[in-house]
Order: C-alpha cells, then structure tokens, then sequence
C-alpha cells in the first residue's frame, strides 16, 4: 500500500529544528588580558554581543564572528 510507506517514513525521519547560530567573542580586557568565548544561545550576532558585556561588564574591546 503505497499510503503506509509514505506515513512509516515521515514517522522515522521527523523534520528537525534550525540549529542556532555559535558566535567566537574575543574580548580585551582593560588591564590588557585577552580572552576568547564561544557563544551559543545567542539569536543573532548583535545578540551575542550583548550577551557577552552583560557577562563581562567594562572590557576595552571585542569582537564577535559566526562560528563555521
């Protein structure tokens, strides 16, 4: 019956969720110490960066990229 082999593989293959974009943070501290994060549960880049000085709080510098 070609309708039960539609159904049996939409039962073993369910549609997954978009994976989250991982941000890299690296941030320059004000006595000059450097440090690199990742960043996970981040929405967008602009997030990740708010993320990351709601962390960290006064910081000289940082720079985010997308992780690939």
């Amino acid at each position: 019956m070609p309708g039960q082999t539609k159904l049996n593989s939409q039962r073993r293959n369910p549609p997954r969720p978009a994976a989250r974009p991982e941000y890299t943070a690296a941030v320059r501290y004000l006595d000059g110490r450097c440090e690199i994060f990742r960043v996970r549960n981040a929405d967008d880049i602009a997030d990740a960066r708010d993320l990351v000085l709601s962390e960290l709080g006064d910081v000289r510098s940082v720079v985010i990229a997308l992780r690939h």
